[in-house]
């Protein structure tokens, strides 16, 4: 029997989606039937589902692709930096290139305006959803229960990095059907009150076991963690986080059909392709998918992107030689030689730091771990790659097949985008369909991991001043992979940090953590005990405003102590000929596009103090706590 479950409550409408204001004539153009009518669509649950499709699909874009989104997220960190150093542009100095009406969504500039198109574009397909469950049939309620769960967890993954990179923002819970000039900011802190409401719904009915790329009971609960921790509801993150580990246990044995692979270890199983397609695999709480014959499918480029640019021109030989080439000399069989297919044919948009790369692989703590710098297998230096010109051969130089040399007369900005070391393990991605360039290929990716989960309770232990119940939960991780287990004595901010850093790397908003870190503490009021018990306030946490914003005082917020105090390019003097690395203690909010406010032209969207145009600001609204369904 097929019945009609009905929702208490009406939804708001809002009419028209932030994400594309500037396509101006879009709203003018009519839409093909047959290609997507809501009203056809969405009446049953598979069209439901394949709305909700649209909404998974597009959070694979932010991992995948040269320049990928995430890399801006990491960039904004003190893990790594923009690597590109051969043109005026990239996100190097954010005084300069983080203004409101800079290119902001452009793969050789900065990709934080990509977060706010796709943000509201996932909002949008979300609220398609959520407003039309009732006009839908549906076998049972439980069918109908699992589907807006699913529904809220896809908008409440936008709004949750949206009020981490943008602050207040305005709030849609309507469809998106005609345009609409009258939006208003809303309170960052109301919208995660909602999120937290929407997501205890989804942690109820989403199913536990689900196909690759879709939405999990799991994953619903990470996110409800990060949301509650952001209220300071840390008990309630523990909560969450002890029934998740209980159910998805970590990877503690080698596995997939590589584990017999020389040179290899548990973590090139867990972060391998079969690994990510496995069943069996329990850490994996979500993903997102791009495989052959999934539709819509694309490389993932972490190589590219990841890995330094060593072959283009810069690796010399001690003799002068080019050292470096994509092609093997005649009758090369050593696959060490055959750097593109071994390591990849990166060009080093990502930098790490020497904070990442070094610092937090101490050699008595993490000397045997198996996701670090000391680990030959897992991480690859420079001086690792053999230099393979053919040239080198035929002309019988001495050089040819030996390890690399740092030359002393190298220019930093080859220094900053040739030579650097890199996890190889998390980045090498087979790129089978590539017959020249290896960039990084198709593969599932991990959005949520056990691990993560672990890592969350040790910092809701640490909020809660239970350190040796932190330590227990970071071991879980450490002793995984090998490292030295900690005692309560060793647990502050910086130690949970440095270990998401070990971790989850490519995979963490790194940026987006940091700056939930820096909210709770001017919130909490709590002293930062690696800042000699520092304290900050919510009233002025991205700094004065006003003219000559771009502050570089500590102090202000943890965002700004944190990665000035670890990442050894921002505010150091480091420059080359295109751009010098600086940030200021606003940047830890991200621009509002300008166009976006410049066309609500009967409503106030605020601008992020520090930015031009943040006089003009209102306060911003309360979201409504919604209904109980």
């Amino acid at each position: 029997m097929i019945r009609r479950y009905k929702k208490i409550g009406l939804l708001v409408a809002a009419s028209v989606s932030l994400s594309i204001w500037s396509c101006s004539d879009s709203w003018l153009k009519p839409k093909p039937l047959a290609f997507f009518d809501p009203d056809i669509a969405l009446t049953n649950a598979e069209g439901m589902y394949a709305a909700l499709t649209a909404c998974e699909r597009n959070m694979r874009h932010e991992f995948f692709g040269d320049g990928a989104p995430i890399l801006t997220e990491i960039m904004h960190s003190e893990v790594a930096v923009e690597g590109t150093t051969d043109k005026a542009g990239p996100q190097m100095d954010m005084d300069i290139a983080l203004m409101p009406d800079a290119s902001l969504n452009d793969v050789n500039t900065t990709r934080l305006g990509w977060y706010w198109d796709e943000g509201y574009k996932g909002i949008k397909y979300a609220n398609m959803v959520i407003n039309r469950i009732d006009d839908a049939e549906f076998k049972d309620e439980k069918e109908r229960n699992a589907i807006l769960a699913a529904a809220y967890f896809q908008r409440a993954y936008r709004y949750f990095k949206l009020v981490h990179q943008f602050g207040d923002v305005p709030f849609l819970e309507g469809e998106i059907k005609e345009p609409v000039y009258d939006f208003y900011t809303h309170d960052r802190w109301s919208i995660l009150e909602r999120l937290k409401k929407d997501l205890e719904y989804a942690y109820e009915w989403l199913p536990q076991v689900v196909d690759r790329g879709r939405t999990s009971k799991a994953a619903a609960g990470v996110l409800l963690m990060k949301v509650a921790m952001a209220l300071t509801d840390f008990d309630r993150a523990v909560e969450v986080g002890k029934e998740i580990v209980a159910k998805n246990p970590l990877m503690r044995n080698r596995f997939t059909i590589n584990k017999d692979r020389p040179n290899t270890n548990l973590m090139f199983d867990l972060h391998s392709v079969e690994a990510k397609l496995d069943m069996s695999n329990t850490e994996g709480l979500m993903y997102v998918v791009s495989y052959p014959e999934i539709d819509g499918s694309q490389t993932i480029a972490t190589m590219r992107n990841g890995v330094p640019f060593w072959n283009n021109g810069g690796i010399k030989t001690p003799d002068g030689e080019t050292g470096t080439s994509l092609n093997l000399a005649p009758g090369e069989t050593d696959p060490e030689m055959d750097l593109n297919k071994t390591y990849g044919r990166g060009i080093g948009r990502l930098r790490p730091t020497w904070y990442f790369s070094n610092e937090i692989w101490r050699k008595d703590k993490e000397k045997d771990d198996l996701r670090g710098y000391h680990n030959r297998d897992s991480w690859k230096r420079m001086e690792d790659l053999k230099y393979n010109n053919p040239s080198l051969k035929t002309s019988n130089n001495q050089w040819y097949g030996k390890n690399f040399v740092k030359s002393n007369s190298m220019p930093v900005e080859d220094t900053i985008r040739l030579w650097f070391s890199w996890p190889h393990y998390k980045l090498f991605v087979p790129d089978p369909l590539s017959s020249s360039e290896a960039r990084g290929g198709e593969t599932p990716w991990y959005v949520y991991r056990t691990a993560e989960v672990y890592l969350l309770m040790a910092e809701a232990y640490y909020w809660k001043g239970q350190l040796g119940d932190a330590a227990v939960a970071l071991n879980e991780v450490r002793t995984r992979s090998g490292a030295a287990s900690l005692s309560a004595a060793d647990v502050n901010i910086g130690e949970i940090l440095d270990e998401r850093a070990r971790e989850l790397y490519y995979e963490e908003n790194r940026h987006i953590e940091l700056v939930r870190m820096s909210y709770t503490y001017a919130k909490t009021g709590k002293p930062c005990e690696i800042f000699g018990g520092r304290v900050y306030q919510l009233n002025n946490i991205t700094g004065p405003g006003g003219i000559n914003s771009n502050v570089k005082q500590e102090g202000v917020n943890f965002w700004y102590d944190r990665v000035v105090d670890k990442n050894n390019f921002y505010n150091k003097g480091v420059k080359h000929k295109w751009a010098e690395y600086k940030i200021s203690v606003h940047h830890m909010l991200w621009p509002i596009p300008a166009n976006v406010i410049n066309l609500n032209v009967k409503g106030v969207i605020n601008q992020n103090v520090g930015y031009p145009g943040a006089e003009n600001n209102e306060t911003p609204q309360v979201v409504p706590p919604g209904v109980d369904l």
